[in-house]
């Protein structure tokens, strides 16, 4: 892996990792730059995962508009979601910041939300995980396709049910961590799916903390007051063909 820009001249209390692949459609850099200016604690760092459309022009010139807030790590090809942010995690947990997190690029979750994250760490020592959770509400604007919402609710189902863990939403891309050692631990090693791999992170929190209860009270589920779809997903139907094969060889890591 090679990185593309200086380090950043600070250390942020929050650092965000933004994976993305042949994003040039989705992705707004003037969200990330009027973010930045209202928010001096948070600093991004974009992983280009091997894109081959101009997505890696756009993220060097929105990184070079503001190296102290925005890094870029390239990846020299396609390795998958997970590894992706596996490498940006890197990366973060590297820079000091005290809390680190990833987001997905099409911002489905606004960049808003980032500070109703932090603000949970803050006030609750022993958290070490919030989840972003697509709960739907009348008091909030979260909107989903009924079609992906149903499928997504039936892997919800699926993985709760293989965590044996009251979780409502794992799959939501935005996603922010304590900086520990423990966290350190949960992306140290390689994930097996490119794209469920947040289940794998919940599995390494069971097997460290060494109960489902003691990884449960250690995180916290954050209903988003905004969450779109945003068309130009990179989700095939045959990586839901895959998820159920993908899941059974996660669950084999929480039993042996």
């Amino acid at each position: 892996m090679g990185s593309s820009s200086s380090a950043p001249s600070h250390v942020a209390d929050v650092a965000i990792v933004v994976p993305c692949y042949n994003e040039a459609q989705r992705l707004t850099p003037a969200l990330f730059q009027r973010f930045a200016e209202h928010e001096p604690s948070v600093r991004f760092v974009f992983v280009d995962d091997g894109s081959t459309d101009a997505t890696s022009v756009m993220l060097a010139e929105l990184c070079a508009s503001n190296p102290a807030r925005f890094e870029l790590a390239s990846l020299e090809r396609n390795v998958g979601q997970g590894e992706a942010v596996r490498a940006g995690m890197a990366h973060a947990l590297a820079s000091g910041a005290r809390y680190v997190g990833y987001w997905d690029a099409d911002l489905a979750t606004p960049l808003e939300e980032i500070p109703r994250f932090a603000r949970v760490l803050d006030q609750a020592p022993g958290c070490l995980l919030v989840l972003g959770s697509r709960v739907p509400h009348p008091s909030n604007r979260v909107q989903r396709h009924p079609l992906r919402f149903a499928l997504g609710r039936a892997f919800a189902w699926a993985a709760a049910s293989l965590l044996r863990m009251r979780v409502y939403d794992t799959q939501c891309g935005a996603k922010l961590f304590r900086r520990t050692p423990e966290v350190s631990t949960l992306f140290a090693n390689a994930f097996i799916s490119r794209w469920i791999f947040d289940v794998e992170i919940l599995v390494r929190l069971i097997r460290l903390r060494g109960s489902v209860h003691a990884a449960r009270a250690s995180m916290h589920e954050l209903p988003l007051q905004t969450w779109s779809d945003v068309a130009g997903s990179k989700l095939t139907p045959l990586d839901f063909a895959r998820a159920p094969w993908e899941l059974l060889k996660i669950g084999i890591q929480l039993y042996r």
